[in-house]
């Protein structure tokens, strides 16, 4: 499958809204936070909105780079280690406190939560989303 532009925003948002919101239930009570858990829920649910409106910038910059490999898309190796850059950038956002409704994190607990969700997001896509959603891998990854 060659995802489309259309197909990798999509299946972003879905995956994020869907598998990352429900990792990010499960997760955010054994995280080593200080804070009340509403406001841990608030804050890790921060995080997972950030991933997902500055992922759609950067896929737009992934899609470009893209276009200059012969098949037009990453190994499966490159899609798990996106993750460098997106969580740092988040990160540093974070800490510098512009993003909205996230205040600056501490960093073992933003890791522990940023990889427990790309790495759970990450092998969705690459395994059980394909029995779901068939005709997913024919439609340039296209959810709807």
């Amino acid at each position: 499958m060659v995802p489309t532009l259309v197909g990798r925003i999509q299946t972003r948002i879905f995956i994020l809204a869907v598998v990352g919101s429900l990792l990010t239930l499960l997760v955010t009570p054994l995280l080593p936070l200080s804070t009340e858990l509403p406001e841990a829920y608030a804050t890790t649910f921060a995080v997972l909105a950030a991933v997902l409106v500055l992922g759609l910038g950067w896929d737009l910059i992934y899609h470009g780079l893209q276009q200059f490999r012969w098949e037009k898309d990453w190994p499966m190796l490159f899609g798990l280690l996106t993750a460098v850059n997106e969580g740092v950038v988040v990160f540093l956002l974070a800490g510098a406190d512009v993003i909205p409704g996230l205040h600056p994190v501490a960093a073992g607990p933003f890791l522990i939560d940023f990889v427990v969700v790309w790495i759970g997001t990450w092998a969705f896509v690459n395994g059980p989303m394909r029995v779901p959603f068939l005709h997913w891998r024919f439609r340039g990854g296209r959810v709807i």
